[in-house]
């Protein structure tokens, strides 16, 4: 299992783009804190999971999916740190 990062920049104006989120929420334990960006827990690769979410977004938006390794560092509440340091300590890393 791995801690994804799915980043976005989503350009449609007025687009609803909930199906998007729905379907970040289907690929595992997900964290969301920052506007365009998701942590998710889960066993999919980055490959399956953009395939997964491709269906919801459009041509001229923009996806990043990384890996979070134990390496990370920013300024976050407290809550998202234990989430993001649980899951990366206890997983693969």
């Amino acid at each position: 299992m791995n801690v994804y990062s799915i980043s976005y920049d989503l350009k449609t104006p007025g687009r609803d783009y909930t199906g998007l989120y729905e379907a970040i929420k289907q690929i595992g334990d997900w964290w969301h804190y920052l506007d365009s960006t998701w942590l998710v827990y889960s066993q999919a690769n980055a490959e399956a999971i953009f395939k997964h979410l491709s269906p919801h977004i459009d041509k001229n938006d923009f996806v990043l999916i990384t890996v979070i390794g134990k390496d990370y560092n920013g300024w976050l509440p407290q809550e998202a740190w234990d989430w993001i340091k649980q899951r990366t300590e206890y997983g693969l890393f």
